[in-house]
């Protein structure tokens, strides 16, 4: 196909400064997590301590249906840009602290658990601003692109940031995270609508004095709830976040250095493979996006990654856990894509903010996964731990499919 229509959603000014800003938080969540990531393992020689930090990244789960109904009221876009100027701010805090010498495990996990508040929202509110900018036939296409920030952002943020942190020290590689984190909450700012445009907005809810935030959260869950396809894409994040996202993401660093034997560096090469591997599968969608069925293509991919993540698992050399975790980068992006589009097509305008908010609540799954994980390796040992997280994911994977396969067709051919 052309290059003309994967790069359609650019016609949008909004979608112009929204990618760069994405790109430049992703980058930053990339190097900021490997860093401490690392940083956490080799001071506390502990993989559980390791998946302590991970889980407290991903601890404002438990608040984003409430951030969701904010957003509605607010506007997607001026929360997000609040909540990345956020980032920034505890990012100079930690830079600080290292470049005093007063940095402890401690108090990252401190800090983390502060970003952790509202940084599993991020990623539901980017789709949120999109949505809003973007008319309904280059959603699927922008929705394609805007994952590759995230992929782009894996294999540039794990290359740069194990360099820095191999070649300078912490407190350096965090003046670099703080000014992206700053810069991607500028360009969120300025990702406005354009008026003249033709959009999928609809206009921040100015709720009623009356109505409650509990009470439009309650609402957003019953719209889910009565929705079949909603119900079955929210289990879906649930079951991926809880099975698949722990092996290939918070585990990696203790896959480098207890089963690979290498270095930060190593470490890099792990996270930038899969984060190729989904670029690829983004760039895929953003050309064919109009030629396929995505509620088949996702149960599909779904049930590919979790046999690669079977395979990679099995690996015995870094140059095959590279290799294997590319083509689980492929099958994830294709999975999650799907997952995005389909989500936001059959959520109502007016309940957008609170049915991601919901959904991302299901991240909730994933802190959960490594803590058990983590418990369970110094347990049992890494591979069949993971054996039993894939294997559950895949079963269940089938099951949902079995299920719910068909209300997301039906969902898919009312929408065309």
């Amino acid at each position: 196909m052309p290059l003309t229509p994967a790069l359609a959603p650019f016609r949008i000014r909004a979608y112009r400064f929204q990618w760069p800003a994405d790109l430049l938080v992703s980058w930053a969540f990339e190097m900021e997590t490997l860093i401490l990531g690392w940083y956490v393992l080799v001071e506390t020689g502990s993989v559980l301590y390791l998946t302590i930090y991970g889980a407290l990244l991903y601890g404002g789960t438990l608040i984003a249906p409430i951030i969701g109904v904010a957003s509605d009221r607010v506007g997607h876009r001026s929360l997000l840009s609040a909540m990345r100027a956020t980032y920034a701010m505890v990012a100079a805090m930690l830079m600080a602290l290292a470049f005093a010498g007063v940095l402890t495990p401690f108090v990252v996990l401190i800090l983390a658990a502060v970003s952790g508040l509202v940084r599993p929202s991020d990623m539901g509110l980017r789709g949120a601003v999109v949505a809003d900018a973007m008319p309904p036939i280059l959603l699927t296409g922008a929705m394609s692109f805007s994952r590759t920030t995230s992929d782009i952002a894996r294999i540039t943020g794990a290359l740069t940031g194990a360099g820095l942190f191999a070649a300078f020290g912490i407190a350096p590689a965090y003046i670099a995270i703080t000014i992206l984190y700053a810069l991607g909450s500028l360009l969120t700012w300025f990702a406005a609508p354009n008026r003249q445009e033709p959009s999928g907005e609809t206009p921040p809810v100015t709720a009623p004095s009356s109505t409650s935030a509990w009470t439009e959260l309650r609402e957003g869950i019953v719209h889910i709830w009565n929705t079949p396809s909603l119900l079955a894409i929210v289990w879906l994040a649930l079951l991926f976040n809880f099975t698949a996202f722990p092996l290939t993401n918070g585990l990696l660093p203790y896959v480098a250095k207890e089963i690979y034997r290498v270095d930060q560096a190593g470490l890099g090469y792990l996270v930038a493979s899969i984060g190729f591997g989904a670029l690829l599968g983004a760039l895929v969608m953003t050309w064919f996006s109009s030629e396929v069925r995505l509620p088949r293509l996702m149960f599909i991919s779904a049930v590919v990654w979790h046999i690669l993540i079977l395979i990679f698992i099995q690996m015995q050399s870094l140059t095959g856990g590279i290799v294997m975790l590319c083509l689980c980068g492929v099958a994830q992006s294709l999975t999650m894509v799907c997952h995005t589009v389909i989500l936001l097509r059959t959520a109502t305008p007016r309940f957008r903010g609170r049915v991601l908010g919901v959904r991302m609540l299901a991240i909730y799954s994933l802190p959960l996964g490594l803590l058990i994980a983590g418990a369970l390796i110094e347990r049992i040992g890494f591979r069949w731990t993971a054996s039993l997280f894939a294997g559950t994911g895949l079963l269940f994977t089938a099951v949902i499919g079995a299920k719910w396969l068909k209300n997301l067709s039906q969902a898919e051919t009312a929408e065309t």
